[in-house]
């Protein structure tokens, strides 16, 4: 099983930027790593993913051309990069990663960081 840590979450207002990173551990070659955020009274949903080894990407709808993740295989980290944000992206943000393919449900992805928070005030 790979441990998942998220950091970088915190407050910021509307139109700024944030980025928040992932920390693996363990055996993660083949593996996705993918970003879903959840606000409060609202289900989870999916923000992005890539994949470790090639960095193939996909992204939400709702987030494209603002967000963008990328890795550090050295580090064994993910990032995601969050540009123009909205009051609309507050969420506790999560890492998830599965072992395959690029996947946009969350169902599909074994492991789970803790979450963090991001709060954009108007």
């Amino acid at each position: 099983q790979v441990q998942l840590v998220e950091s970088g979450g915190g407050l910021v207002q509307a139109g700024d930027s944030l980025r928040l990173s992932c920390a693996a551990s363990g055996r993660t070659f083949s593996y996705t790593m993918g970003w879903f955020r959840q606000a409060p009274g609202k289900e989870r949903e999916f923000v992005g993913a890539i994949r470790r080894y090639n960095g193939i990407t996909s992204y939400a709808d709702s987030v494209k051309g603002r967000f963008t993740i990328s890795r550090d295989s050295a580090k064994n980290t993910v990032y995601l990069q969050m540009n123009k944000l909205k009051p609309e992206d507050t969420a506790v943000y999560y890492c998830a990663g599965r072992y395959g393919g690029l996947a946009n449900v969350d169902v599909d992805y074994n492991d789970w960081g803790w979450g963090t928070q991001v709060t954009v005030s108007s």
